[in-house]
């Protein structure tokens, strides 16, 4: 399999696309059903005798992990999302999401946003860790509880940077809840090819500025913006009607819609 996009933090936008457009030469379909067919019977080893369900973010490495776990006999899912998603992704959740998905909302909203600043358009990695913080992990950890689980399955990965666990891709933190990874070792070539050969659709996230880069996230989460002005014009351009809400809570947008006049 050819593996060109490398580390995701060193990758561009267009380099995602790129290698989406010529993903057949890159990953040829027999080798990626041999790796899927391992990957499912990993699933079913490790989750056997488990109450176990996976973590659905639309994004493409849980629409991978969705697929898989659907093969392997695992339906339960959670969404995590709160009161700051794009309109139009929370429009093709409604019309693409799994069977059995449930939705938990951590409720942040536009007052919450405006109370604290520091979390509009994180220009750091620390910051926008803290929205997987508070808004995944606490939802999953919730919906961990509320179904009495036994293990959840994440779609993360090495070639992002994350952290997955030791030898058998599981670890548990905490407050008891215990992760898997069965996509661990995927490339982003691998990722890719899945979605392409499986005919899976994607969110419209991936067809607007630096989608690959940004992934799924609540609209004050984006990041890759350089300033908070070109963020805002970002968020214009993706749906004008947020930055209109968000002036009347938060002054850059206020500052940003005079500029426009």
């Amino acid at each position: 399999m050819g593996d060109v996009l490398g580390r995701k933090q060193r990758i561009k936008n267009d380099d995602w696309i790129q290698a989406l457009a010529k993903i057949d030469k890159l990953v040829p379909k027999k080798e990626l059903d041999w790796l899927a067919e391992k990957t499912i019977k990993e699933i079913r080893k490790k989750t056997r005798g488990k109450r176990a369900a996976y973590a659905w973010s639309g994004g493409k490495d849980s629409l991978v992990l969705g697929e898989l776990c659907r093969q392997a006999g695992i339906s339960p899912c959670v969404l995590v999302i709160c009161n700051l998603e794009y309109k139009a992704f929370i429009e093709w959740v409604d019309i693409h999401k799994p069977q059995e998905l449930s939705i938990i909302n951590t409720g942040q909203d536009m007052e919450w946003l405006a109370a604290h600043p520091h979390m509009l358009f994180p220009q750091d990695s620390k910051h926008a860790a803290q929205w997987f913080h508070i808004v995944q992990h606490r939802g999953q950890a919730k919906y961990y509880k509320e179904k009495q689980l036994d293990m959840m399955l994440l779609g993360r990965r090495r070639a992002d940077g994350n952290y997955v666990g030791k030898g058998d891709n599981i670890y548990t933190n905490k407050q008891g809840v215990a992760r898997y990874s069965p996509l661990s070792e995927w490339t982003h070539e691998q990722i890719l090819g899945f979605i392409h050969y499986y005919d899976l659709a994607v969110p419209p996230i991936y067809g607007w500025k630096n989608g690959y880069l940004c992934g799924t996230h609540p609209w004050p989460a984006r990041q890759w913006t350089g300033s908070v002005e070109n963020a805002w014009s970002e968020i214009y351009e993706i749906d004008r009607y947020i930055v209109y809400e968000a002036a009347g809570h938060i002054q850059s947008a206020e500052d940003f819609l005079d500029k426009m006049k």
